[in-house]
């Protein structure tokens, strides 16, 4: 029996192998709550890991977009469904590239205030940064401390 008890505390204390650092995290704030918002940010992991959920008591949906320019120039955002952050690599998500969009927002994002973003990557689980939301034309963030 106690030697039981040991290996369950031992698996349960395992401690975690991936690091990732979230840095510079903000929005903008939003028109209105009917309209989307965004979430920009940048990753570094060491060893690699992947980002591959991305959740907000703002949103009904936060899902990670790419953007990419295709024939004519035009910009099309596709759905990120798991993303590889390889060891070293620092990965940026800024305005007009790739982002976090959220969508079905709860409430309007308002200047001034912020929200909590958990991110739940592969190895390193889940992680849960504070999002200050900065101005509706803001384009890079100054402000933002994360």
């Amino acid at each position: 029996m106690i030697g039981i008890v040991l290996t369950a505390a031992t698996i349960f204390a395992a401690p975690v192998s991936a690091d990732v650092i979230v840095a510079s995290g903000w929005a903008r704030a939003s028109i209105l709550a009917s309209r989307p918002g965004a979430v920009y940010l940048t990753l570094q992991a060491d060893p690699s890991d992947a980002l591959l959920f991305v959740s907000t008591p703002v949103a009904n949906a936060a899902i990670i977009h790419s953007v990419e320019t295709g024939e004519g120039g035009i910009a099309r955002m596709g759905t990120v469904v798991r993303l590889p952050l390889a060891a070293g690599a620092v990965v940026t998500m800024e305005p007009g590239d790739m982002h976090i969009m959220l969508m079905k927002l709860t409430k309007k994002l308002v200047e001034g205030e912020s929200f909590p973003l958990t991110l739940t990557f592969e190895n390193t689980g889940e992680m849960t940064i504070d999002v200050p939301i900065l101005g509706i034309a803001a384009k890079c963030p100054a402000k933002a401390t994360q």
